[in-house]
């Protein structure tokens, strides 16, 4: 793990602010920079666990605030312990360590046992820029608490980053969600795990999500959840990525596009290419349309590449979707508060009338993709490759990136899309 120096500014640092607040210590606004509140509550946290004193953050400091970024602690079962006493130890209840630890509940706690304990918080982190490790951490959390979610790859990145997608149910309709396409709407990943971390926790306290039950959802569908499309372009975006030779390569294409804020207004992936330009529906016609505009090198955003399909990122997508049976596609961008729904004169059974549910369950437009930005994209070659509902959902109001003080907002808007979702296509 990364070290740091006092007064560092830094995405991680994000991560270690929101550790200590998880912990019960003050570290001061979430905002990355390792100033004296910061420093004051990490060395009361250290003093708590008899660990010397030191300047800035270190390798045992990361290692101690582990349980704080995963949200669970490993335990080994003693004699005298029971679900309920260890519910009460570590703030958790007994339900979330019977959901950790399958059949538990039933053999009761045999000595020497390995249990999963969650701690008294969500997984899922909602007040910090969202970035690749924060991705890691998270999916660690969640796979640990919930074993019911799968882990997959469909491939790597072009910096080599794992590209996951999480399945989650047992039925037979199966729908495809994917969030930051774009390194600067980054903001859509933690919509979509919040949404995984809160439907998992109703299916197992049965309860509903969205407005409908939880374990009624389960059985009929199975969800294929990609968080992160372009993790490369989330880093450089977010300022994770800020030193080494895929750092000083960005910043050398960025030089060409000097209106273009940089790092902050980075959509493209490590190689400077946008990815949601990258798919075989009429990526001549957006070829044409961006280089008309002046996009025609690599760079921050809007670069089509050299030919469909030609990065790995959106070509492990594209794969993927064609070895699932997808009754429906949700992509997930930022900004607009906005729905599309239709790709040229493509028009799927259903598909306006769904997308008519879901403006109405998120309060957002629904409206025709524009012309000169309906091409390549990941909805439209969904569409015209199955003749199946697929949306764009744009979240969010102002300029990317948009600041996390909008998430709660955005997320309250899409709880009811993303678990109508679930099964609308399927419905009679």
């Amino acid at each position: 793990m990364r070290e740091f120096l006092s007064g560092a500014r830094h995405p991680d640092i994000d991560l270690i602010q929101l550790c200590l607040m998880r912990a019960g210590y003050a570290p001061g606004a979430i905002d990355g920079v390792l100033g004296p509140r910061t420093e004051a509550a990490l060395g009361l946290f250290r003093a708590g666990r008899g660990m010397p004193s030191a300047p800035g953050v270190t390798a045992a400091d990361w290692r101690a605030l582990g349980p704080f970024l995963v949200g669970y602690v490993v335990r080994t079962a003693e004699a005298g312990d029971t679900l309920e006493l260890l519910a009460t130890r570590f703030r958790t209840t007994v339900t979330a360590i019977e959901a950790a630890n399958p059949g538990v509940g039933q053999e009761g706690l045999l000595l020497a046992r390995r249990l999963i304990i969650p701690l008294g918080f969500s997984v899922v982190p909602t007040e910090i820029r969202f970035t690749s490790l924060a991705l890691r951490y998270v999916l660690q959390g969640l796979l640990a608490r919930y074993p019911s979610i799968r882990r997959e790859s469909i491939g790597q990145s072009v910096a080599g980053c794992d590209l996951p997608v999480l399945c989650f149910g047992e039925g037979a309709i199966e729908v495809g969600y994917t969030a930051a396409h774009h390194g600067n709407e980054w903001i859509t990943a933690p919509v979509l795990l919040k949404f995984l971390e809160e439907y998992a926790r109703s299916c197992v306290e049965g309860g509903e999500i969205g407005g409908l039950d939880a374990a009624a959802l389960y059985a009929a569908s199975t969800l294929h959840l990609v968080p992160m499309v372009n993790p490369d372009g989330v880093d450089i975006a977010t300022g994770a990525r800020d030193s080494g030779a895929d750092f000083e390569y960005a910043s050398y294409l960025a030089e060409h596009y000097p209106h273009i804020p940089f790092p902050s207004g980075w959509k493209a992936n490590g190689r400077g290419v946008d990815l949601n330009l990258q798919y075989p529906a009429g990526w001549e016609k957006a070829k044409e349309i961006k280089f008309s505009e002046g996009v025609r090198l690599l760079g921050p955003r809007d670069y089509v590449g050299s030919a469909p399909l030609a990065e790995p990122e959106s070509r492990a997508f594209y794969e993927y979707t064609l070895s699932r049976d997808f009754s429906l596609t949700l992509s997930y961008h930022s900004q607009g508060e906005v729905i599309y729904w239709q790709y040229l004169d493509y028009l799927p059974a259903k598909s306006r009338e769904i997308g008519e549910v879901f403006s109405t369950l998120s309060g957002y437009a629904l409206e025709e993709t524009p012309y000169e930005s309906g091409h390549a994209g990941y909805k439209d070659w969904f569409i015209q490759q199955f003749d199946r509902p697929g949306y764009t959902i744009e979240v969010g109001l102002g300029e990317n990136p948009l600041p996390i003080s909008q998430f709660d907002a955005i997320y309250a808007s899409q709880v009811g899309v993303l678990a109508a979702g679930l099964i609308i296509a399927g419905s009679p």
